[in-house]
């Protein structure tokens, strides 16, 4: 077989000339600083080592000291009706809950601290009461100045809400994950051309304006630049989105981070580090994720109610228990009323849902990044699909074959045997509908005709493949048999290659984007459930609108260079529509990123994948109905769970605080403490009813199901 070449038809009618934002995030004292040209960073923010690492570390840790704080408590040795005594079982609860309280509550105190001094109350500042009054009980008690048996309450409410917040913490900061992405598209070194036509290998930071470079076959582009040497075709794909490589000639620009896929060229550098085209990108991804600000969560506004509902209840207890004049019973009752608000299960509300439903995401071939694009999902009412790759396969497959004094099945025969030893994306799909036909014929002499197409020998007669540039060169017109045919198919935006005998055409073979089976069924249920469908592309109006009436997408947006994708997001945004965006590439991630929910296909480019904040691992488009079934049943019973994590409270306090004792109706410490947790249990059983959602549409019952996420991409 020969050298691998690759053949050109630049001047087909196909040519043609990717959660939401992640700004400063206060939720739950988590804060994400951005440096200079947008590449983020995690600070320690509201509190030292507040990060997903620290929280899972933190949680393992206190859970192993909280089984024995627990097995040894006497009230809960009381309830189940065992005993444990040993030397020193006085000093478990003592010892190990001053290391939870300390340690393990170390984020929430700091978190805690930082609210109160930005007058900000929240989740934190009440965990922080909650585990503090708790400690001071506890110790207390074993001081013997006070008479109750928190320890075992303190512990579990650290790990508790340590698992909570570890859990909520892998969705959040993935901003710097999206741009290091991007950065790893270019290479580290380069083959700087000396003025002697030495060639030396250097950092990709060495090089200026004005350097030459060497660009060999399968390798990438260093720097934006010039050609000046050489021609060959370069898979953009990474940058443009679409499949096709594109022919690069002397005086054409290229990118960084493009790939010749053919042959070797020599660049003179224009353009370096952050005036890269590349680096231009990385800086929407930037400015698209900042430019929105995180929804506040509503976990965080129950808490924030829940806080002052709980302080003022706490305080106005105080105040009436010892105008009365008893204040033993004023510190009960205060301790009580705030073990009853201690938000065990407004902690796990929207955590413990969200691990379900995400859990159901990936079993469904959905992979979720950011819980807050699953929970906006349910509101979006227009999906905006990138075309190549994600309505279609982003490979191109013959559609069409014409024969001129020969049928079509010796044509595909024929050329199936020219193309043979090409590894060009279009050769590759002729070859396999030719070999779907039968055996292809046996060719010689292969011949790559730069920028033309390939030549071969078979059975003693030359044949060639190529397109409209080739029949210039050889001065051929196209026969009356194929021209209406080619007509046709050009109208549609389709690439059109000849056949070639000797000095005629003899066939004439059609070949386009293959539309994914997939893709109609999506856009018929999204229509069925009120969305809007807009299918965006660099193509040329024809294509677009080709494969735009094919799947009845509702508006077309065709001949868009890359950098302006993200403006159509805006665009769009603008015409008060909430916008969910669908791609692939690495022109789709500053879209992405500027969308309201950000939706990657999984077998896409890392970019896209790290700015999205759903992945379609399956690629399938049809996921997208899923995703909305699951956003909807996973809000509802995340409000459900607010409502009694936070509307028990209401009923519990005024019991708490002794409002009732006139009737005989009172609250001790402990039973407050097993109506939390009660409380923690319903919670828990509610969310576990998500896994009863049915996410697949009634219709694709019967067929087999998404393979589920196998490849973690993020945290």
């Amino acid at each position: 077989m020969a050298p691998e070449q690759h053949h050109t038809h630049s001047d087909t009618a196909a040519d043609h000339s990717s959660g939401d934002g992640h700004g400063p995030d206060h939720h739950a004292g988590h804060e994400v600083r951005r440096g200079e040209g947008g590449h983020g960073e995690h600070t320690a923010g509201k509190h030292a080592g507040h990060h997903t690492e620290a929280f899972r570390q933190r949680f393992w840790w206190c859970l192993a000291m909280t089984i024995p704080v627990v097995a040894t408590s006497h009230m809960v040795m009381d309830w189940f009706g065992y005993g444990l005594d040993f030397p020193g079982i006085e000093w478990v609860g003592p010892i190990l809950g001053s290391v939870i309280f300390f340690w393990g509550g170390w984020p929430f105190l700091e978190g805690g601290r930082r609210e109160l001094k930005d007058r900000q109350p929240g989740m934190m500042l009440l965990i922080a009461m909650a585990i503090t009054v708790a400690y001071v009980a506890s110790m207390a008690t074993s001081l013997d100045a006070f008479d109750l048996d928190f320890w075992w309450e303190l512990a579990a409410l650290v790990t508790i809400m340590l698992l909570g917040h570890w859990q909520e913490m892998r969705a959040l900061g993935q901003a710097q994950d999206a741009l290091a992405a991007l950065a790893a598209l270019l290479p580290d070194e380069a083959e700087r051309v000396g003025p002697d036509g030495t060639v030396e290998s250097v950092a990709v930071d060495e090089l200026q304006r004005g350097d030459v470079v060497l660009v060999r076959s399968g390798a990438r582009v260093p720097a934006d630049g010039e050609i000046i040497e050489g021609s060959a075709e370069l898979d953009e794909s990474m940058i443009t989105g679409e499949s096709k490589p594109v022919t690069k000639e002397r005086g054409d620009r290229v990118v960084a981070g493009t790939v010749s896929t053919d042959s070797a060229i020599r660049v003179r550098v224009d353009a370096v580090g952050e005036e890269t085209a590349l680096a231009g990108i990385q800086r929407l991804v930037a400015e698209a994720q900042s430019s929105q600000s995180r929804a506040q969560v509503l976990a965080d506004r129950a808490a924030a109610l829940l806080f002052y509902v709980a302080t003022g209840a706490a305080a106005i207890t105080a105040v009436v228990w010892v105008a009365l004049g008893d204040t033993d019973e004023a510190v009960t009752r205060v301790v009580t009323v705030l073990v009853i608000s201690c938000p065990h299960a407004l902690g796990l509300a929207i955590p413990l849902t969200t691990s379900i439903s995400s859990a159901l995401a990936a079993s469904n071939g959905i992979l979720v990044k950011d819980r807050l694009a699953l929970e906006q999902s349910r509101t979006v009412d227009t999906f905006l699909f990138d075309k190549t790759g994600t309505l279609t396969k982003g490979a191109h497959t013959v559609v069409g074959v014409a024969g001129a004094g020969i049928d079509e099945d010796e044509v595909l025969r024929v050329a199936g045997g020219v193309e043979s030893d090409s590894e060009h994306p279009l050769a590759r799909a002729i070859v396999a509908a030719a070999r779907d036909r039968g055996p292809i014929a046996p060719a010689s002499e292969f011949r790559s005709i730069t920028g033309r197409g390939v030549e071969a020998t078979i059975d003693g007669t030359a044949y060639a493949v190529g397109g409209p540039a080739l029949l210039r060169e050889r001065s051929l017109t196209e026969p009356d048999a194929l021209s209406e045919w080619s007509s046709r198919w050009r109208d549609r935006g389709a690439s059109v290659l000849y056949l070639t005998r000797d000095d005629a055409i003899v066939g004439g073979i059609a070949l386009e984007d293959e539309i994914r089976p997939e893709a109609r069924h999506a856009v018929d249920e999204l229509h069925t459930m009120d969305r809007r469908v807009v299918m965006i592309t660099g193509d040329a109006r024809q294509v677009a609108d080709a494969v735009g009436a094919d799947l009845g997408i509702d508006e077309v947006m065709a001949e868009v260079l890359p950098e302006d994708k993200d403006a159509k997001v805006a665009e769009l945004q603008a015409r008060d529509l909430k916008v969910a965006m669908v791609g692939d590439g690495v022109n789709d991630a500053p879209a992405l990123a500027r969308a309201d929910v950000g939706i990657a296909i999984g077998a896409g480019t890392d970019v896209a994948i790290e700015s999205a904040g759903l992945i379609l691992a399956s690629s399938d488009p049809r996921a997208v109905v899923s995703i909305i079934r699951l956003s909807k049943a996973a809000y509802r019973k995340s409000l459900q769970n607010l409502w009694w994590a936070a509307g028990y409270n209401v009923l519990a306090i005024p019991i708490a605080a002794g409002a009732l004792i006139w009737a005989g109706i009172t609250m001790p410490p402990a039973v407050a403490a097993i109506l939390m947790s009660v409380s923690t249990i319903v919670v828990a059983l509610n969310a576990q009813l998500l896994r009863r959602v049915e996410l697949r549409p009634p219709e694709l019952a019967d067929q087999p199901a998404p393979q589920p996420v196998e490849k973690a991409v993020a945290s």
